[in-house]
């Protein structure tokens, strides 16, 4: 199926596309300040540029989009129908780079918290979403994923 826009107005739609200040991570940060946790973002000194950091406990907190991170077994993360293999190849990619932070930052005494996208689509999953965090922040383990 082509594409039902131009080239010049799907270039538009995809150069608003943000990577920092998103919703999603509006919505953490927001949760974040509620419950007491003091943070920083995007600190470029930190490998992969966490999007939130709690330094006092060395906790680098992600949060992905389940279409650009390929969010496995989410509706959200579904290709594209046009221009798949570069789809496929981007995605892939951002995979392989998100592996490859991850490991760096446990090797490096980091603890790592990935909250997808898809935790936060309706008030239900809102509302366990902070506890989650509450939970794991609070616990040892040295890895996390919330979906």
């Amino acid at each position: 199926m082509a594409d039902i826009k131009s080239k010049k107005d799907r270039s538009i739609n995809m150069s608003k596309i943000r990577s920092r200040n998103t919703k999603p991570e509006i919505f953490v940060r927001s949760m974040l300040h509620r419950m007491g946790y003091r943070f920083r973002l995007n600190r470029k000194d930190i490998f992969g540029h966490p999007d939130i950091v709690l330094p006092k406990r060395r906790i680098a907190i992600f949060v992905h989009g389940c279409f650009w991170h390929g969010h496995q077994n989410c509706p959200k993360s579904k290709l594209p129908s046009t221009n798949t293999e570069f789809w496929a190849s981007k995605i892939s990619g951002n995979i392989e780079r998100d592996r490859l932070v991850k490991n760096t930052l446990i090797e490096l005494g980091w603890r790592v918290l990935v909250i997808w996208q898809c935790s936060m689509k309706n008030k239900e999953k809102q509302a366990e979403l902070s506890s989650k965090i509450k939970k794991w922040v609070d616990g040892d383990e040295v890895f996390g994923e919330i979906a």
